[in-house]
């Protein structure tokens, strides 16, 4: 059974960082895709980063690119998002999601369709102004 747990949400300035994180365990063994998918109140879900993990690859959706950043550590099972200076816009839910990906341009496309199979409970996390 896949059990996803995050952690890490909290709530922070403008221009602030912070790291959250998640634990993924009962995945069977092969490649796979983890991402991160946020959600606002009264907006759509949307992807924010996916790492393939058979050679680390990783996507951005555009608004966190140069500011947000996905890793792995592959012995810990755990996924990192690691937000440097965070906005205003960047308040959401953020969950951490997983499936399997038979390459990194596919890991791609599940992260911009949001599509995963496994799925966290959320950490919310809030930026003020």
């Amino acid at each position: 059974q896949v059990q996803i747990v995050e952690s890490g949400g909290d709530s922070v300035e403008s221009g602030g960082s912070l790291r959250i994180s998640c634990i993924i365990t009962g995945l069977t063994v092969g490649s796979h895709c983890f991402g991160w998918v946020r959600q606002a109140p009264g907006k759509e879900r949307e992807g924010v980063a996916s790492i393939y993990t058979d050679d680390g690859s990783a996507y951005y959706t555009d608004s966190v690119k140069g500011r947000f950043t996905i890793s792995q550590d592959k012995a810990k099972r755990t996924l990192y998002l690691q937000m440097n200076d965070l906005k205003s816009d960047d308040t959401a839910m953020y969950y951490c999601a997983a499936d399997g990906s038979a390459s990194a341009s596919r890991c791609g496309d599940r992260l911009q369709r949001t599509l995963f199979k496994y799925w966290g409970q959320g950490t919310q996390v809030t930026v003020s102004s």
